[in-house]
């Protein structure tokens, strides 16, 4: 066809073509790749549009966008759409410039028409030449289908990815200095994954990458499924990598193929030590790829042999990243330093003045919305440190509130008649309130043992007063948000404490708002262990029982939360052998042997008569003793 004049959409239009039952035009797509369109449209004005293929020999000629676009509607459609015959067909494939024993021509609405273009790799340019048809809900759009995509149980086309990773893989980490345009959110945000070229692809990848991770039985997978909370953390670490490729890699269309690049993942770890993140945050991340190499190789045509050795690859990386880049070693006095540390006792006072404090502003100025966020912000503050051994922030986060009669939040629970992790009033007189927690971080390994306990009277007489009033307040003030919070703690939006860091911003925002630090709020579980593993601790809970509501064990304290542990136990061990010693130099010391020779004997040897032989043996020197030893 001869070239024609682009209109400002990118788009060539031809003169206009008739027959007993439609009137076609052909609109030629040039951008991003050359596609042809022919809109239709029937006696009553109705627009509809044919998706054809510029290539026209053969079926195997198909881009495989365009495989993709008819099985989807194919698809969509059940398999039944409506043939054009006739002059029709021939003026349509005359028009398009396609093979007359190619193609077959359906109708399918454009709704389905739409939804397929959203599920494919169709070009961008495809898709603007639908918007003047978009606003006609009557239009039909028409397809050039293959045979073989009209079958009732047509198969999909061959995977046209390579399934194999790009070797030789890299020996050294290359050196990488962080780019003058460097972000620390250099993720593949939402808002721009909607603008990539091929974002279906992405989501189809995505899609079933946590079908894979996520099924209960997935034979083909190691280990069991993940949790919400991990496919959440790993979705988080691949658009963290797919983002780097597309800022800092020139990566246009980033999916989950870029896994498959053992320079490009070398390259990120070099990024990440530039940028002076942690070795737990890279250990992750390559825990990560190698679900998702286990996701590529599940499919068909993955048993190529470089995924084994990719997989002993970013096995042998992992251990390398974690000895040269150790945890940071982190004491009470460093933390104190840069302000990330309060001790036990200031915290429990700043804590028990936010109660007093917020108690009497709720006498003398009853439940408004300031004097309620107090109680609320007083209530959470005790949950977390003072009156209970500082449970998961999890935990805290999911609690729902006694008023709550729906199903489990839980989004991994399947017991159907679990309550999930709650606050129950047990008795109003005397007021008992108990917790029960179901779904904590070492539920599954505990054979889903619960944690449970009653709460203490000073803070269930908080709790009960801020779940009256105050609460009915702060639901009243956050109407906008609909439903009302099932949660016992809600933020500034009147909404649960979904993310985690929000709890912490809304912490340490509090914390500093009180005369503290901006110290995280996980920090308060190595505050307690600290203050109850140190030689000056008070009387107080057991350290298996506060372990327990803590939801690990004791062991868990001297690996990860007593930061003095080693230091503690080094000086403790010098100090006892001064003890040690004295009692040594008081002991009985018994009378030592005359072990006294004579002057005359200066050689090595003992000299004995023949008949003393019997009682007496040769004693060799130490020397000599070494040779034998060595000889032997």
């Amino acid at each position: 066809m001869q070239a024609l004049p682009l209109t400002q959409s990118g788009i060539q239009q031809r003169g206009l073509m008739s027959s007993s039952e439609y009137t076609f035009k052909l609109v030629q797509v040039c951008l991003p790749e050359p596609s042809k369109l022919v809109v239709m449209c029937d006696k009553r004005k109705r627009q509809c549009v044919c998706l054809c293929q510029v290539y026209k020999s053969c079926l195997d000629g198909l881009l495989p966008n365009y495989q993709a676009f008819y099985r989807v509607c194919s698809r969509l459609t059940k398999h039944q759409s409506t043939l054009l015959s006739g002059q029709d067909k021939q003026l349509l494939v005359a028009l398009a410039g396609m093979d007359v024993s190619v193609p077959h021509v359906a109708v399918v609405s454009l709704a389905v028409c739409c939804r397929a273009l959203k599920l494919c790799k169709v070009p961008a340019a495809v898709l603007h030449a639908f918007d003047d048809i978009r606003l006609k809900p009557a239009s039909q759009v028409v397809l050039g289908l293959p045979e073989h995509i009209l079958a009732a149980h047509a198969q999909p086309s061959p995977n046209p990815v390579q399934l194999q990773m790009t070797t030789p893989f890299p020996v050294t980490l290359p050196e990488c200095a962080l780019p003058a345009d460097f972000k620390k959110q250099h993720g593949l945000l939402a808002k721009l994954h909607k603008h990539l070229v091929h974002r279906a692809v992405l989501a189809q990848h995505m899609g079933e990458f946590k079908s894979f991770s996520t099924s209960p039985f997935q034979l083909n997978r190691k280990g069991i499924a993940h949790s919400s909370r991990t496919w959440q953390n790993s979705e988080k670490h691949v658009y963290l990598f797919l983002g780097y490729c597309h800022h800092y890699q020139q990566v246009s269309q980033p999916t989950l193929q870029l896994f498959l690049s053992s320079p490009l993942i070398a390259q990120f770890v070099s990024f990440h030590i530039a940028a002076g993140h942690s070795q737990l945050y890279i250990r992750n991340f390559l825990s990560c790829a190698k679900c998702v190499l286990r996701w590529w190789q599940s499919k068909p045509g993955g048993n190529h042999p470089s995924f084994v050795a990719g997989l002993e690859w970013l096995q042998t990386l992992g251990l390398q990243v974690a000895d040269q880049l150790p945890r940071p070693s982190k004491d009470p006095k460093g933390l104190a330093d840069i302000g990330k540390w309060m001790c036990a006792a200031d915290l429990v006072h700043t804590i028990h003045g936010a109660e007093q404090q917020s108690q009497a502003q709720m006498q003398q100025q009853g439940a408004t919305v300031e004097t309620s966020r107090d109680m609320h912000d007083a209530a959470l503050a005790a949950m977390i440190f003072s009156h209970l051994p500082p449970v998961r922030l999890s935990c805290i986060r999911s609690l729902v509130g006694p008023a709550y009669l729906g199903p489990c939040l839980h989004p991994d629970c399947k017991e159907p008649s679990c309550e999930g992790n709650r606050l129950s009033i047990m008795s109003e007189s005397p007021l008992l309130m108990r917790i029960s927690l179901p779904h904590h971080k070492n539920a599954r390994k505990w054979g889903k043992a619960v944690i449970e306990f009653d709460v203490p009277s000073d803070l269930a007489q908080l709790l009960h007063t801020y779940l009256g009033a105050p609460r009915k307040a702060l639901l009243e003030h956050h109407l906008l948000i609909g439903v009302a919070c099932p949660y016992v703690f809600m933020d500034m939006h009147g909404r649960g404490f979904v993310a985690a860091a929000v709890l912490t911003l809304y912490w340490q925002k509090w914390l500093v708002s009180r005369g503290g630090v901006p110290m995280n709020p996980s920090m308060c579980r190595q505050v307690f262990v600290d203050e109850r593993q140190s030689d000056s601790a008070t009387a107080g809970p057991s350290n298996q029982g506060a372990a327990m509501v803590m939801g690990h064990s004791v062991k868990q304290w001297d690996k990860w939360y007593d930061m003095q542990y080693h230091p503690r136990l080094a000086q403790n061990a010098v100090d006892g052998m001064q003890s040690w010693r004295a009692a040594m130099l008081q002991s009985h010391t018994l009378a030592a042997p005359d072990l006294t020779l004579s002057t005359a004997l200066h050689c090595g040897h003992v000299l004995v008569s023949d008949s003393e032989e019997s009682q007496y043996q040769s004693c060799c020197s130490d020397s000599d003793s070494d040779i034998d030893i060595e000889l032997d």
